[in-house]
Formats: structure tokens, sequence, C-alpha cells
């Protein structure tokens, strides 16, 4: 029993002589508002009572005020439960779950579930254990679920560090665990059956252990059908999720088969819309539907919010404003298992949002634990610094990458390639096939056709692999762009329209210690310095890294040519090998569907054969 079980009992006891008339009064008074009921699917006026976290009274509550009890006038304004994200990467927006925390706070997002596998790809427990760490200093609630399987592929990419299920039981016994992070590992039902059976079976392990301290088991199963997804299941202990859903029919199915679909609204990955066609066209009941946002940039924080905005374009797609708030708040609290937050209720937590436009999903005030942490889109208090230690840091392991390193060879004028399209908004990506011509015997960009050299260089001191093949999708004139961002396993990504371009790009973010860098001509156009493992910077505000990201972002369209918006995110996924269909890591090019390594040159192909 944790100190917070041991304290429940106690406070709770003092609510009951407050509602008795014994003595004591609330703490705090939401009076006069609008109450959105989740449980029922109502709005009705109720004045909300907070006595020390919890919630004390919801109606009438003249008779629990006192002389030391705080009303807050809410009148012709709703009052909230505080809106939960059930699915997110701090990683992705390259900010610290301090500085993630501080944003998201402003838009009413009171909990956070975090999956840290992208640091924990590269610093292993060490990094995962100081993200938890960074997360006891913060005010709103923030729960992880953690990585069962480091890397997601076993012999088709190389991480910087290993987990599977012989790490797991330190971590399931924190508190601020809630279960199994997505199980990558078996996304690719038929190619992980057919090559590494051992995978499947270290991850019953897992999903078994995390039942035994009665945690969830968060899936990944895009395009998974009929036997696919039963199996995907059934490694995930018969219940899970899913936030890679992008069809109806596939959100359909999901549904039917008790999988909760996590619809989700990122900044470059939108799938929301599609899925809640489930609901317009088929009339399905909205339970297992829940809204996530898995990635967002600093800047779309900034500008737009967080779940609040999620839920404000869920409302846009004709969707009841309750209904909508429910898939933030009481869906996923279920999901979860989570009967303390979610509601507004006697007993549960004091988390609450005051909206004073409901379709639009204006925030007000922000409540966490009975406190008002945020009004008027600012914070109400401080939160302190954390710098995180050495050991998350000093990730690049690169020696001087030489420009040959990147490139092709051929004896012939040209040569038929396999690359990758990038499909915009979507981690999924394309096949292309293309003639590609040479020059001294090495194979070129083609700047006009939009087919560029696109490197993976592993980064984690364990023999500089590199992976080579083609992208299209970027658009680039001129320069090139080098970054330590690549799903998962974050090794060194270079894209480019020339190879001395690349060569300097790559340096420069080893010689960060990771980050972003732009070069065009030999000199840097942009760079972003990103010392946290590659990924985030402990160096900068939300504010200050939005800017610096606004700035090679505006480098990379008017002095690179690039027609991408969000270029570096939409990077980064091109090396996912979980999600379909041509994917590139350090090993070369990789058909995720059939479980094999491509080579560039369209000749032949090897199978993979496990590492594990």
């Amino acid at each position: 029993m944790n100190d917070l079980q041991e304290k429940k009992p106690i406070q709770y006891r003092k609510m009951i002589d407050i509602l008795m008339g014994k003595q004591g009064c609330a703490d705090v008074i939401l009076e006069g508002g609008f109450l959105i009921n989740v449980l029922t699917r109502e709005i009705y006026q109720a004045d909300v009572a907070i006595k020390n976290e919890y919630i004390l009274l919801v109606g009438d509550c003249k008779e629990v005020k006192g002389e030391k009890t705080k009303v807050i006038d809410v009148r012709g304004k709703y009052i909230s439960p505080g809106f939960i994200d059930a699915h997110m990467h701090f990683e992705s927006s390259m900010l610290t779950c301090t500085e993630f925390s501080k944003l998201s706070l402003l838009g009413g997002t009171t909990t956070l579930f975090a999956d840290p596998h992208e640091i924990a790809n590269v610093s292993g427990l060490e990094g995962i254990e100081a993200m938890l760490k960074e997360a006891t200093y913060l005010p709103n609630r923030i729960l992880f679920t953690v990585p069962a399987l480091v890397p997601d592929v076993p012999g088709l990419e190389t991480p910087g560090q290993e987990i599977d299920s012989r790490f797991l039981k330190k971590l399931l016994e924190e508190d601020n665990v809630a279960g199994l992070g997505e199980m990558q590992g078996f996304s690719n039902t038929r190619s992980v059956y057919e090559h590494a059976e051992e995978v499947i079976d270290d991850l019953l392990v897992s999903s078994a252990m995390a039942q035994s301290y009665r945690k969830t088991i968060e899936g990944n199963a895009p395009g998974l059908f009929g036997k696919d997804l039963a199996a995907h299941i059934l490694v995930c202990g018969g219940e899970t999720s899913c936030h890679e859903t992008t069809t109806k029919e596939e959100c359909l199915e999901k549904v039917r088969n008790g999988v909760t679909v996590f619809m989700r609204e990122g900044s470059t990955q939108k799938n929301m819309a599609e899925c809640i066609r489930t609901i317009k066209e088929e009339g399905i009941d909205s339970g297992k539907l829940v809204l996530a946002t898995d990635d967002m940039s600093a800047r779309d924080l900034l500008e737009s919010g967080h779940m609040n905005s999620v839920i404000a374009k869920t409302i846009a797609q004709g969707i009841d404003p309750v209904e909508a708030i429910q898939m933030a708040t009481i869906n996923p609290a279920r999901h979860y298992g989570r009967k303390d937050i979610g509601v507004i209720a006697p007993g549960k937590a004091a988390d609450i949002c005051v909206l004073s436009d409901l379709n639009r999903m204006k925030v007000e005030t922000v409540l966490v634990k009975g406190k008002v942490v945020a009004q008027g889109g600012k914070l109400c208090i401080d939160i302190p610094h954390y710098p995180y230690p050495d050991s998350v840091k000093h990730s690049m392991k690169c020696g001087k990458i030489k420009k040959e390193a990147f490139q092709i060879h051929t004896e012939n004028h040209s040569e038929m390639v396999r690359g990758i399209q990038v499909i915009e908004d979507q981690n999924l990506t394309e096949c292309i096939r293309e003639n590609v011509e040479a020059k001294d015997g090495i194979l070129q960009p083609d700047i006009g056709k939009d087919i560029l050299p696109f490197i993976v260089i592993e980064r984690h001191g364990k023999g500089q692999r590199i992976g080579k093949t083609f992208v299209r999708g970027f658009g680039l004139k001129a320069g090139a762009i080098a970054q330590s961002i690549g799903h998962d396993t974050h090794n060194l990504l270079v894209v480019g329209t020339n190879y001395e371009d690349m060569e300097m790009a790559a340096n420069r973010v080893c010689a960060m210690e990771g980050g972003i860098a732009l070069i065009k001509e030999k000199k840097i156009v942009g760079d972003l310095p990103l010392k946290v493992a590659g990924l985030m910077s402990d160096e900068m505000t939300a504010e200050e890294l939005a800017e610096r990201l606004d700035m090679i972002s505006t480098a990379a369209e008017m002095e690179m040519g690039c027609k991408i918006h969000d270029p570096f995110m939409h990077l980064s996924f091109l090396t996912l090998v979980t999600s379909p269909t041509w994917k590139l890591t350090d090993y070369g090019l990789i058909d995720v569907e059939k479980g094999t390594v491509l080579e560039t040159v369209e000749r032949s192909e090897r199978k993979w054969t496990s590492e594990w």
C-alpha cells in the first residue's frame, strides 16, 4: 500500500464529517456552472465542492460552504473532468516531461499516459528511470506504459540498449507505471511467427507478468484483421488497445473484438476522423473509442493546445460535445482500470477543467488534485527545472563519417532501385521503384523526380552499420538534413540532394551530441541540439525550442525547397519497421510485411534471421 492509499481513508472520514454537518467545510466550491456528467452523458447546472484532493459533493453545495471555503464563480461556464491523453511520447515533442506538462496543463490535460520506449531504445532502463523520476516532481498525473521489448524487431535494427521480460519486474512495481507499452514486437504477426517465435514467447511472459500486477498491456496492430488481429490480442493477454488504426473498417473490427481504439490525432498522424465514421455511419457505441495524440510537436502545443484541441476537432466531426469529452475522460480511465479519474463524482480525484466555450473547448481554469494550476491561459504554479543525468546524454557514439559510406556503387550507367514513398500525415509508407542514373560509378540523386539518397547510420557504438536507399516526398532542391530521431532505435538519419552536404550534416549532429542539422552548400543553415538521448532538450523552454524548430523548418522550406510540413517528424517515421510498407534501418531496406531485407538495387533479397 502506497502513501496515497494509506491517507485516503483518513481524508474520506474527514469528508464524511463535513457532509454530516459535524465539523469542517469544503476547501473549494465551483459555484453556478454547468456540469458535464460523463457518467450519464448529460449537462445540467450543479456546484462542485472539493476537499483536499477529492470531490466532496456535486449538486447544491451551500451546506458544505464555510468561512474558509474558496468560492470560484463559474456561472455560464462548463465544469468537465480533467482531460486524459491515453497514449503519447514526450520524446516526439523534443520536450522533457516538465516542459510538455506546462503546455498540456493550459489545455486542461491533467493526466498523461506516456510510453517511454523512445528513450528506452537509446538509454535503456536508465532512460526510463530518469523519466519516471522527473514525473514525480510534476503537478499533473503522469503514468507510464513501459516497453516489453527493445528493439521491437530484433535482427532488423540496432538499438542502444535491449529490454525483454527479464527487466520488467522492477518497472512494473513502480506506482506510476500503469502497464506495458505498445506491443510493436508482434505488430507484424506473420513475419514474427514465421521467423522469430521466441519473440512471441517472451512477450507472452511479459503480458502474464503485467497482468499479475493488475496492469494493462497496450497493443499496436496496424492493418490487422481476422486471425492476425486475434493473435495480436492474445499476445497482449486477451485485452488491449491500438493507436495505429487508420480506416473505418479496421476500427470497426477491432472494437467488435474488444480492442480499445485510441483514435490518434497528433501533429503528423491524423486518424480520428476516419475512426469516427464508425459512430456516424455504423452507429456503434463509443465506449471503446478513446482520443490520443501519440506524437505532438511543441509548436502545435503552443498554438492549438493539447487534448482540448483534439476534442474540439472531434466535435467538429459531428460528435456530441459530451460524447467527445467522454473519449478523453471516462473512456481512457476505464480502459486503464482507473476508477479515481475521468469523472466528477464524490470521492473521485479533483482534476477539473472549466470551459468558457464548449464547442471550441476554450479552457479557462484547470485544477489538479483540488488546486488551481492554470487560469486564463497561464500557469498559477511554479514547476522546477529538471536536469537529466549525464547517463542519458552523450549518446552519439559515431566516429568521423565520410560521404563514401553513403554511396551506392555500380558498374552500369543506371540502376533500377527500390525506395520509400512518404505518405503525408501517416507513419505508413508506400514502395517505389525508379531508374536512377550513375556518375563515376555512384548512383546519384534525381532532384527533378524528387528521388533522394536516404541513409541510416548506427550511432550507438555497435559497429556503425549503414543502411542505404532512396526516398521520394520531401521535395528538397538543395542541401541535406540529418537527425538523431528515427523511430524506434533512433539511429542517425540523413537525406539530401548531394553527398557532400549529407556528410557535413551527419557530422554536425554528432558534434552537437544529437539533434537536427541542415546543411546547404557546406554551410549550416539551421540546427537544433537535443542532448538528452539525442531526442530531447533539457536546456530550452518549450517556447525556445518551438522558436528554434520554426527557424529550421522555415530554412528547410525556403532555402532547401522542402515541400512537406514538419519534415523532421515525417523523416523520423521512415525507420519504423513495425509499420508497413517499406522502411529503412541500419540493416538496410526492410519489407515490413514479409520480414525481409531488400537490396536497394533491385537484384535480390535475403531472409530475416533473428539475432534475438
